[in-house]
């Protein structure tokens, strides 16, 4: 039975890719900041007969301690083994640059970024000597600039740009490392996220207008979230996977623009789509 560890379990991507995995006969260690948001995901596998297959196990991905006691925990159930990681964690905040808080900007950058760096550093070791595969959860956001969501979208490009360098480093020792970047899918993750909105802000109508045109573009273009699973899973079961996989008619969108319109052109495009002030066009 192959064996994965998957970050940010307690809801979207990652509870419903433990589920996926867990279906497909792998033992998952499915891990979360606080394991009192376990309970969804645990009946959810009780009901489909899946429990015996799924370790869960407290990992927040800031926190080296946390990380090391982590994966002490799990090698201590599998031989010292393990053959993936899902890296699906992530956290957001909205708002423009000049109204976020600086503790916003940290949480952000250390969840999506940081945190990432310093599990896959630890795991390392391990990969090495089984060839083991590194999947990260990116986004449609790291294609495209998007309005309002500069720090997300900074975190998953930075993401990228590490990961294609880490893909460098690791292919010597026969570690796959996978990008998937999923369009608008219906997780929590945009509900939960922090919307910036100061009464004094010099932006104000734009950004009420922006947060408008976003739910509205949420609402009508988000799909079911095991589409992305299944990804991760093609991706992991792969003999040798593609380096990135768009998942979502958005993200293969923003995929082909990219390297075909120039990027005042997108920005205009977008613009328009969201309906925001064109003054300068």
């Amino acid at each position: 039975m192959p064996t994965a560890l998957i970050t940010g379990t307690s809801t979207g991507f990652g509870r419903v890719t433990t589920e996926v995995l867990a279906a497909r006969g792998w033992r998952v260690f499915a891990t979360m900041r606080d394991l009192k948001r376990k309970d969804p995901l645990e009946r959810a596998l009780r009901n489909a007969g899946l429990s015996d297959r799924v370790t869960f196990v407290q990992l927040d991905v800031t926190d080296p301690a946390s990380i090391e006691a982590a994966i002490t925990t799990v090698l201590s159930k599998t031989g010292n083994a393990l053959d993936a990681v899902v890296h699906n964690a992530g956290v957001a905040v909205a708002g423009v640059l000049e109204d976020l808080p600086d503790a916003d900007i940290q949480c952000v950058m250390e969840t999506n970024l940081f945190g990432v760096l310093k599990l896959t550093r630890a795991l390392l070791p391990i990969f090495r000597a089984q060839r083991g595969r590194i999947v990260l959860l990116s986004s449609q956001a790291a294609l495209a600039g998007q309005p309002g969501n500069s720090m997300y979208c900074a975190s998953k490009w930075a993401l990228e740009g590490w990961a294609e360098s880490l893909a460098y480093e690791v292919d010597p020792f026969g570690i796959d490392v996978v990008l998937i970047e999923p369009g608008p899918y219906r997780t929590e993750i945009w509900n939960n996220t922090k919307w910036v909105v100061p009464a004094s802000s010099a932006y104000l109508s734009w950004l009420k207008l922006l947060r408008h045109a976003a739910d509205r573009h949420q609402a009508k273009t988000s799909r079911d979230p095991k589409e992305v699973a299944l990804v991760v899973a093609k991706a992991l079961e792969a003999r040798r996977p593609r380096f990135r996989y768009q998942v979502g008619p958005f993200a293969k969108l923003d995929y082909f623009l990219r390297r075909k319109m120039p990027t005042k052109l997108i920005r205009r495009g977008t613009t328009r789509y969201l309906g925001l002030p064109l003054a300068r066009w």
